[in-house]
């Protein structure tokens, strides 16, 4: 009986005390979970802080751009170019080479081939703007007219000799004769140019109302260009001398 009362003792006192290796794991884990949120706690301060000083950046970047000029990344692209341009004329040089030559070393036979189909493409006639531009262009367009021959050309070089380059001290003007088909081919292509012109001039309505400032149809047309260049600045003249009132 005694054994056994003190045997129920134990017992009772082995269930009574806590089991601390339960309550150890239980702090480590709670800890460790602390521990975790912290440090994403953190990463996210981190990030907030990294988005904020970016932000602010790309704020001052965007202020700087919208106060350049509106054209300024074409000016810089320009810029930039025609510094790359230039160090290449001086490397080009310093190995005293051809820049021009060099750089269409670089151009391959597509791109020259569009650039020309572009050109074709282009209306060179921008209107009537003065006789001056309008008589280089004849002249531009009746020399890509022109078909050299070349046995003429030798021949002529032939009897001509050193005189066929001249310089300053060359006096040869005047000796040259034309050939009678030189002489054909000019007289044909004057009356090509006059049936030209014959079809697109047109005759305008006559208006009855019109004024007479004219002696011919030669000075009406005359007087229409210019008023159109010039009635604008000479219509105040105009009216006092019709009305007297001119001083």
């Amino acid at each position: 009986e005694l054994f056994s009362g003190t045997s129920g003792k134990m017992a009772s006192n082995a269930e009574a005390v806590p089991d601390t290796s339960d309550e150890s794991s239980e702090n480590s884990s709670a800890a460790q979970k602390r521990e975790d949120r912290l440090r994403k706690f953190r990463e996210l301060h981190f990030k907030r802080n990294e988005a904020r000083k970016l932000n602010h950046q790309e704020v001052v970047e965007e202020d700087k751009r919208l106060k350049l000029p509106a054209n300024w990344e074409a000016k810089k692209a320009r810029l930039e170019w025609e510094l790359k341009e230039n160090a290449r004329k001086k490397e080009c040089a310093e190995n005293g080479e051809d820049y021009d030559r060099v750089k269409l070393l670089e151009i391959s036979a597509e791109d020259a081939e569009r650039w020309e189909r572009k050109k074709k493409k282009k209306n060179p006639d921008p209107g009537f703007s003065g006789y001056a531009e309008a008589q280089l262009r004849q002249y531009q367009r009746l020399s890509r007219q022109i078909k050299p021959d070349m046995e003429t050309y030798e021949k002529q070089r032939e009897e001509c000799g050193e005189d066929f380059f001249p310089t300053s001290n060359s006096l040869i003007h005047g000796t040259h004769v034309p050939t009678k088909e030189g002489l054909d081919r000019m007289v044909a292509d004057v009356e090509k140019q006059i049936e030209k012109r014959a079809k697109y001039s047109r005759r305008r309505a006559y208006n009855d109302d019109s004024d007479i400032d004219y002696i011919n149809e030669r000075n009406a047309k005359f007087n229409k260009k210019a008023e159109r260049f010039y009635g604008k600045y000479t219509a105040e003249i105009k009216q006092n001398l019709e009305r007297g009132t001119a001083v």
